[in-house]
C-alpha cells in the first residue's frame, strides 16, 4: 500500500486525526482515515499477589472502568518509555517502583490509531502521593488479589483490552521465569 496523499483533518493536544489517499497493491485508489496518538506506558504494579488498578470514567463509552495505571502527556510524545511509565505510575496512583521491568509493546488498535503502548512491570513499591491531572480527578484506585482480577475479567468489570493484553504479558513472562 502507498500513500499518495495526506491531509489533516483535526489536531488537538491529545490526538491528531488525518485522512490518507492511498494506492492499494492492484493499484486501486481509497482512503484511509487515522488517529495518531502518542506511544504510551501501561504499568502494572505488582505487590506479592496484589495487583493494583485504577478506575475512572471513560467518557468515550461513557463508562466507568477499572484498568491498570496508563497513559501519555501532551508535549511529551519524545519522552523515555520508562521515565513516562514512572510518571504515570507517581501521577495516578501515588506509587514510586524500585523496579521496572518493560514486558512488551502492544498496538492499540492497528486498524485505525497509529498509537503504541509500552508494557511495564512495577515492583518494590512504596506508597506516595498521588499527582493526578485535572482529567483524573474522579479516579479511585485499590489493590486488588489476582484471583479478584481474573474474576473482574470474567464479570466484565475490566473490559480494557489493553489492561487484559498486558496481564497476559505478565503471565508470559513469569512463565519464562519459572522454566
Amino acid at each position: 500500500m502507498q500513500t499518495i496523499n495526506t491531509r489533516q483533518v483535526y489536531e488537538n493536544p491529545w490526538m491528531r486525526l488525518r485522512e490518507d489517499e492511498i494506492r492499494r497493491a492492484d493499484g486501486s485508489a481509497g482512503i484511509y482515515a487515522v488517529v495518531d496518538k502518542p506511544t504510551y506506558a501501561l504499568i502494572i504494579p505488582l505487590d506479592g499477589d496484589r495487583l493494583h488498578m485504577v478506575e475512572q470514567f471513560r467518557y468515550p463509552i461513557g463508562l466507568r472502568r477499572w484498568e491498570f495505571p496508563q497513559g501519555t502527556a501532551p508535549g511529551m510524545a519524545d519522552t523515555d518509555p520508562l521515565e513516562l511509565a514512572a510518571r504515570e505510575l507517581r501521577e495516578e496512583t501515588g506509587l514510586r517502583a524500585g523496579q521496572m521491568t518493560e514486558l512488551g509493546l502492544l498496538d492499540v488498535a492497528p486498524g485505525l490509531s497509529s498509537q503504541r503502548g509500552r508494557v511495564f512491570l512495577a515492583t518494590s513499591l512504596t506508597e506516595g502521593a498521588h499527582e493526578r491531572e485535572h482529567e483524573e480527578q474522579d479516579m479511585r484506585t485499590a489493590w486488588v488479589e489476582r484471583k479478584e482480577f481474573e474474576a473482574m475479567i470474567q464479570r466484565q468489570e475490566v473490559t480494557d483490552a489493553q489492561s487484559i493484553a498486558a496481564y497476559a504479558m505478565l503471565l508470559m513472562h513469569e512463565r519464562s521465569q519459572h522454566g
